[in-house]
């Protein structure tokens, strides 16, 4: 269809360049000769000054003796041929068309090329849409139908409380009298709610694989547009096809896009949105019942929704789609697998356990990048060591070999590195160290990761202290091996990190005596994006900063007792980073006890790598020369329900 349209669009283009070619010529054959009267033509044939007549039609075009050129009218009854011949004037007739239809066409073909034209780019406008020109208030829905690729429910793994949620509507759509026969009525919205990447789209692409009626999917983009109204109109014309191929599914991913909170924000708002959420309002339960339409919708920003789109009514279901707990990574993994050729070494329930926190794309992730590392290498199968590479280049990033270091930068990296480990190895309450480094991998020039044996729900205010401890083990390291002066600003990122901790634990956690159980972040971020009226006194903010600032020093204190006390540890660590570089847990004790390690080392245990932190570490030093840690701040936004406590993110360091 498209390849038609492009070739009537230069079929078209080409006449209309034909067209104006002749008009154009005509008229400049007509410039270069001057209009007289049929007078003054009869006169100079009579005295012999016309050498050539060129006669077409009533048109007659003739050339002087002097070599100008003259042009004129004469009339329909006068035959001049034979004066012409008889002055010895040289007589060229052109042949008339016997069918006045090509006269009309050349007059009128470039008017109807400009219009064929202007009705063509206005399509283009518009998008090329149902209706064309006049199409762009009709709904982009489009109706799914996956003949290759199905999705059904067996391809969807770790979630499955949601899954079961979801499998009742869509055996309610299959034999809805199991259910009425109670009273029970159809759902009329399910909303699923979760973090990015956990699988709402597959679920609702499983939906449309296993329901077996119409499904049509939108994204909640696609209502809002530059012209007024319509965003509403495609709502109604959405919901007018829905109507006809009723019982169906109509999915909206994204719908925070439209379904944002009406009234906020500078200004109150923006009015085409608002309308198109009216709208939507009032077709999802309105005066008029819309039987047999079921929207599912996907949102990661739940919180940003308008009120009334999440009543009961309307979104009947808030299915909650969390990140994959040990037992469903195992299974992700292992659907995941399939397209992939695993060796014999490969055990996938060690895989998951060395990976709490990650979603169900980072895990797709994880196996697609482990055999690509199978096949940069040149194996006929994606081998455990492949997965152990793939999930440190997912987690840290890529190692970086290339860059330059002097020797003074290593051994600084290596010191710092060291002492986050020894001070994360003596605490209790810290996780276990998974690995240490000093290749510069990501914005990072080191980075020690210490990951968590099972996965966490919560985080105690013992833990939390350790944890700041063991992120200011790296600049207590540096002075102590340094002196005060000659610190570098490699600790920027850590002192972020424990900053993000103590401010959580001060303003959102309650875990400070002073400060009480008062949540200060509504008021120093706002609820939802928006001006939350909570004013602070100056003197709460004096004291917020007193405790932050109190746990910080004193974390900072522990770390230097403890490196203080263990300092022929510490050193060793250091020295055996410079000497290989990357050092496992495992590894890592063997080098605090004095031994050596090798080629001829053992693997690591289970223990020692199944431990990840809850989301990906990622590097956020501004500067690569200016930090040499890998950080992260305690993201508990994702975490948790609304009513209950929400627990950080273990951090890389």
């Amino acid at each position: 269809m498209g390849n038609a349209r492009n070739l009537a669009f230069w079929a078209v283009l080409f006449l209309l360049i034909l067209a104006l070619f002749n008009l154009f010529g005509d008229g400049q054959s007509s410039m270069n000769s001057r209009q007289v009267a049929y007078s003054d033509f009869m006169a100079a044939v009579d005295k012999g000054s016309v050498k050539s007549a060129q006669i077409d039609g009533e048109d007659v075009r003739y050339q002087m003796t002097d070599g100008t050129s003259y042009s004129t009218v004469k009339p329909l009854t006068d035959q001049i041929a034979e004066t012409l011949i008889a002055k010895g004037v040289t007589v060229n007739v052109v042949k008339q068309q016997q069918s006045g239809f090509m006269s009309l066409l050349g007059v009128w073909l470039p008017f109807i090329v400009m219009i064929g034209l202007w009705i063509f780019f206005m399509n283009r406008m518009q998008g090329g849409g149902k209706g064309g020109a006049m199409g762009f208030g009709k709904s982009k829905a489009k109706l799914l139908t996956e003949k290759q690729g199905r999705v059904t429910f067996d391809d969807v793994a770790g979630i499955d409380e949601a899954k079961e949620e979801l499998e009742e509507i869509v055996e309610f759509l299959r034999n809805p009298q199991k259910f009425s026969r109670l009273g029970g009525k159809i759902p009329k919205g399910a909303l699923l709610v979760g973090p990015p990447g956990t699988g709402k789209t597959l679920l609702a692409r499983a939906i449309a694989g296993e329901a077996g009626v119409p499904f049509f999917t939108i994204s909640g983009s696609d209502f809002v547009e530059m012209f007024v109204g319509v965003g509403a109109s495609r709502v109604r014309d959405m919901f007018e096809q829905a109507k006809k191929n009723a019982p169906c599914i109509l999915f909206i991913d994204e719908i925070d896009a439209v379904g944002r909170a009406r009234g906020v924000g500078i200004g109150g708002g923006n009015d085409e949105r608002e309308q198109t959420l009216n709208q939507l309002l009032v077709e999802m339960d309105g005066f008029e019942a819309n039987e047999g339409i079921i929207i599912i919708a996907a949102t990661n920003r739940r919180d940003v929704l308008d009120p009334a789109l999440l009543r009961p009514g309307r979104f009947d279901r808030q299915i909650t789609v969390p990140n994959p707990d040990i037992k469903g990574r195992e299974k992700i993994l292992s659907v995941h697998a399939r397209k992939v050729p695993t060796g014999p070494d490969v055990d996938l329930r060690v895989i998951a356990r060395g990976t709490p926190g990650f979603s169900g794309a980072d895990l797709a992730n994880l196996v697609n990048e482990a055999a690509l590392t199978a096949a940069r290498i040149g194996r006929r199968f994606v081998s455990m060591e492949d997965f152990e590479n793939a999930k440190d280049k997912v987690m840290m990033g890529v190692e970086r070999r290339s860059m330059v270091l002097t020797p003074e930068q290593k051994e600084m990296t290596a010191y710092h590195e060291a002492g986050h480990a020894i001070v994360g190895m003596k605490l209790p309450k810290c996780d276990p160290v998974y690995k240490a480094t000093i290749i510069p991998r990501g914005q990072a020039l080191g980075m020690v990761v210490s990951l968590p044996e099972m996965d966490r729900l919560n985080y105690h205010k013992d833990e939390a202290k350790q944890k700041i401890a063991m992120t200011m083990g790296g600049k207590a390291a540096e002075i102590l091996k340094w002196g005060e002066d000659n610190v570098s600003n490699g600790p920027a990122g850590d002192i972020q990190q424990a900053s993000a901790i103590a401010r959580a634990m001060v303003m959102r956690w309650g875990m400070s005596d002073k400060v009480g159980n008062i949540d200060y972040a509504e008021a120093h971020e706002g609820y939802s994006g928006q001006a939350s009226g909570l004013s602070v006194s100056t003197k709460t903010k004096e004291l917020i900063e007193d405790e932050v600032r109190t746990l910080i020093e004193t974390g900072y204190q522990e770390a230097r007792r403890i490196l203080t006390e263990n300092r022929a540890e510490w050193e060793r660590l250091a020295q055996g980073l410079l000497e290989y570089e990357t050092l496992t847990g495992e590894e890592i004790r063997r080098v605090i006890a004095g031994e050596k390690i090798g080629a001829e080392a053992e693997a690591p245990s289970a223990a020692s790598v199944t431990a990840v932190p809850r989301t990906k570490p990622a590097a956020k030093a501004a500067e690569p020369s200016e930090d040499d840690d890998a950080v992260i701040e305690p993201d508990d936004k994702e975490q948790g329900t609304d009513d209950g406590p929400k627990p950080p993110v273990p951090p890389a360091i």
